[in-house]
């Protein structure tokens, strides 16, 4: 059996139909699962409950933690460190592997590409409470308690992928025929997952015994696109002219002002007034795992969302 804690997100249906399609049997795990294939099981708990979580692992062989909490600093410093820890407690009380999809904020700021062997060093507070969690992970893996891994993606983009940056960006406003906007500067790189791939990748690390214990990037485009490319690219493929709006850093936040949501990615904005490089060269060469390119990615997303 194969759990999904934090079930219903995207990353958990592309890591769901990856595993189905590799014969796995599979548990949905949330406050409100729901089947991704037919053949699923569906288990409803509360990741912040202890119990709740070791009884939704129970009888599993790999549990895959891919939740999301409400995008808040406070809510993650209040919650992250008791979802990580019931999901740590109850794969050791059933003997159960644990798979950790993680995020690039612990990295911080980094001058350069960022690998599996860049160092935490969060500048923000979400990036202090991911850098926390992961380390609580490391030190049990560390410590021979638990076979497990950390598994981390670039910002992401995808079929269905409705929380992502470029989704309200980029694709909802092609597809209602308005003119893109990006955030920061978009002349810098910013590398962006296919959520398919994340998906794929999660699949096969962690029905690879040889991977645990060890910190792996998903497969991810190394072409260097900036903001502007980006754009241009989504406009092409969706047949529109290129064109493309920035919002200035002073007009976010006074809009931040008014929008929680603006108010929190404040924070979180050197990820886009510098370049953002993510390498996955390891789990390619590893597994044989190619990433998708933009332009295919980008014309499924229009073909989804048309």
């Amino acid at each position: 059996m194969h759990t999904v804690l934090g079930a219903n997100g995207v990353i958990g249906q592309a890591l769901s139909q990856a595993l189905v399609s590799q014969g796995a049997r599979v548990r949905q795990v949330s406050r409100s699962p729901r089947r991704v294939s037919a053949t699923d099981e569906t288990f409803a708990a509360d990741l912040l409950d202890a119990e709740a979580t070791a009884r939704a692992v129970e009888g599993s062989e790999v549990a895959y933690l891919v939740a999301g909490l409400k995008y808040e600093a406070a809510v993650w410093q209040q919650q992250w460190p008791s979802v990580m820890r019931n999901a740590i407690d109850a794969c050791k009380q059933h003997g159960c592997r644990l798979v950790f999809f993680d995020n690039v904020y612990a990295y911080g700021k980094v001058d350069g590409v960022m690998t599996e062997q860049t160092p935490f060093n969060p500048i923000s507070r979400k990036g202090e409470v991911r850098a926390r969690i992961a380390t609580m992970l490391l030190d049990e893996m560390q410590g021979g308690s638990l076979r497990a891994m950390i598994v981390r993606s670039a910002d992401f983009y995808g079929p269905g992928a409705m929380q992502s940056f470029p989704h309200a960006t980029v694709f909802e406003r092609l597809k209602k025929g308005k003119t893109p906007q990006w955030i920061g500067n978009p002349r810098a790189v910013h590398t962006f997952t296919y959520t398919p791939d994340a998906g794929r990748a999660l699949a096969v690390l962690g029905n690879s015994a040889g991977a645990y214990g060890q910190t792996w990037h998903v497969p991810t485009t190394r072409e260097p696109l900036t903001g502007e490319d980006f754009v241009r690219l989504a406009c092409e493929c969706a047949g529109r002219p290129y064109k493309l709006q920035v919002a200035p850093s002073w007009m976010l936040r006074v809009m931040g002002l008014l929008n929680p949501l603006l108010r929190e990615n404040m924070e979180m904005m050197y990820q886009f007034e510098h370049d953002y490089r993510f390498d996955s060269s390891k789990i390619e060469a590893a597994y044989d795992l190619r990433p998708t390119a933009y332009r295919p990615g980008i014309s499924e997303v229009l073909r989804y969302s048309a």
